[in-house]
This record gives structure tokens, sequence and C-alpha cells, in this order.
């Protein structure tokens, strides 16, 4: 099969490997039909983190059952499904939370060298009765891929966010994740989302979600609007020192920041004394993917919440190269792409 790899920070191929086994009699093969480049992904193409071997990239994707082992129950051959990019044993007292990460064996991620990579035409999937969802008729290629990992990962994060209603939101960073957080605080009761992001473009797009955009230099704007309180709760899309800082001062006394953008592997000079004085609320999170499904699926198929614009490019698997360092340019007109085989 075809599969994209990184080598070399900056160094996406696709090469042919050999096809994936069935992991297991509860596991199962799935053709893809479509994959997705995550923000997540260019940590590794960007070189902040390390690559001991050729690594087969991506966890998000769908596509169509080609496999399944004699214990698989909920799928069978031929069903279309999305797949959840954080995969768990299935069988544990974390699994049956439908939280992934609280997984006894420990959650692993699709591409990131231990499971396979999903770029690529067919993946082996782990306990698919955990793992998988039959993928509902009246659902886009779109929003499949968005909650396989970044539509989850933004209702995550605005429910961690302990958002009382009405109250004032920040969001850091509008990439696909910062995206999805801004619609989802506005679902989830928020009154005013200020949404921040130093790329005109990207800020225009919240402003269409209904968020008010500012720049990082505009950040004033959310004291003025809280009375000098600042805002209930703060969301952290990018997750890098600068933005976490902001986010720690940012947020009123009393409040809630909810951090789901990935941080390199430096330490984080963590304000510890200003933030016990404030009582801030700091919380750090990994999607519990198949977690938010129940919510999310109903939302997406009614209309009440809207994914439209967040995906902008739509590329082939072999045009990988291309599709990664347009993502990475971070511009106003590529936010995400999707690779089909």
């Amino acid at each position: 099969m075809r599969t994209v790899l990184i080598d070399a920070p900056g160094n996406v191929y696709v090469d042919t490997v050999p096809d994936p086994v069935l992991p297991g009699a509860d596991g199962a093969v799935v053709q893809i039909t479509t994959a997705a480049i995550c923000g997540s992904d260019l940590h590794f193409y960007e070189g902040d983190y390390p690559l001991a071997t050729p690594l087969a990239l991506g966890h998000e994707a769908i596509g169509t059952v080609v496999e399944v082992g004699s214990e698989v129950r909920t799928v069978k051959v031929g069903d279309p499904v999305l797949i959840s990019s954080v995969a768990g044993c299935g069988h544990c007292v974390g699994c049956d939370t439908k939280d992934p990460i609280t997984c006894v064996s420990g959650p692993q991620i699709f591409g990131s060298g231990v499971l396979g990579g999903a770029q690529a035409e067919l993946l082996a999937v782990p306990s698919a009765d955990f793992q998988l969802h039959r993928l509902p008729s009246d659902l886009s290629t779109e929003a499949a891929l968005l909650l396989t990992d970044n539509l989850a990962t933004g209702w995550a994060a605005a429910q961690r966010a302990d958002i009382p209603p009405g109250s004032t939101v920040v969001v850091f960073g509008l990439g696909s994740v910062g995206l999805c957080a801004v619609r989802c605080a506005i679902a989830q009761g928020a009154g005013q989302v200020f949404a921040v992001d130093p790329v005109e473009g990207r800020r225009e797009m919240a402003a269409r979600s209904g968020a008010t955009a500012i720049t990082p230099e505009q950040i004033g704007a959310v004291y003025e609007a809280t009375g000098g309180r600042g805002a209930a709760a703060v969301i952290d899309a990018v997750g890098n020192d600068t933005t976490m800082n902001a986010a720690l001062t940012t947020v009123r006394a009393g409040g809630t920041v909810s951090v789901v953008g990935v941080h390199d592997l430096n330490p984080f000079p963590f304000p510890a004394t200003l933030s016990l004085i404030r009582s801030i609320t700091l919380r750090m999170t990994t999607a519990p993917v198949q977690q938010t499904w129940p919510a999310l699926i109903p939302l997406l198929r009614s209309g009440r919440l809207d994914i439209d614009g967040i995906f902008t490019h739509a590329m082939s698997l072999d045009d990988a190269p291309k599709a990664y360092a347009a993502v990475a340019a971070r511009t106003a007109d590529c936010i995400k792409a999707t690779l089909t085989p």
C-alpha cells in the first residue's frame, strides 16, 4: 500500500510499504477513503519531536471496513466508518468511560510510532468496536473527519473551560481546532467569544461564526468588555509559551484556562504563585474522542453546529509533500487539507 512517511523535518514523502495485517480477533482493517492533516502532525514536520526512523503519519481518517476479526460486533465488512484518532484497549475501566486517554494500558495515537499512520491506503485498527463508529449516510466527509479529532478537541476544550452561561470566553489560535473551539464555545452558551490570531483571514472566518475577532496586540479589548476582570474562560488552541502565558493572564480570578494546543518538548515556566493567588483552574486535554460523538453527531446532522470553511484544500495522497508545506505556512487561505488515496 501507499502511505505518507517522514524521515527528517520537512521531508515528507509517499512510499509503498507492506499491507497491514488484522491486529487480532477484535481488530479491523480499514481502506482509507479520505485522511486529513492535523496541526499536531506539524510537530514532526517542523522538528519539534524526534524522529528515530521513518514515521508513518496521520491520525485523522475515514474509510470502509475491508476485514474484521472474529470478535468484532459493531461493524462489518463494507461499512463506512470514522476512526478515533486516539486508541484504547476498549475493555478496561478507563475505556468504559469512552475516554481512550484514561485507558489502563495507555492510549495510543495513530501515526505517532506504535500504530500505523492514517494518511495511507489501509489502516489496521485494534479494538475495532471501541475505535470505529459507523458513518451516518447524511454526514459529510468533512464533518466525519473533524469528528475523528479536531471537532472533538474543540468540543472538549469548551466543556473543560467551565463556561458560565452568557459569559466571556477567549480562544487563542484560529487553526482548525481553534475555529472548532470558537463554534463549540458559542454552542455551549458563551455570551461573547473573543477569537485571537495574528492572521487576518483566520480572524475573519471566526467573525463569520459569531466571534469578536482581535489580534494578539488587541487583547485589552477583553478587559474593556469585562469591566477589567478578564474572561471567565480561556481556551488555548496553540499551546506555546506565549499563548499559555497570555491565557493565564487574560483569564479572570477564579476562572478556567483550557489548553488543547500541543506544546513542544521543552519545559513551560508555569507562573505557579500568580495562578495560586488568583485561584486559576488549569486543564490540559487530549480529546476523549469517542465520548464526544453522542453529543456532536446529532448537532452536526441537525445543522445546529456548522463546520463550513474549516477545510480549505483537497489533495491526493501523492501530493502530501505539497499539502504539508501549505498547511505549515499557516496562511489565511490554507487552514486544513484532506488527502485522498
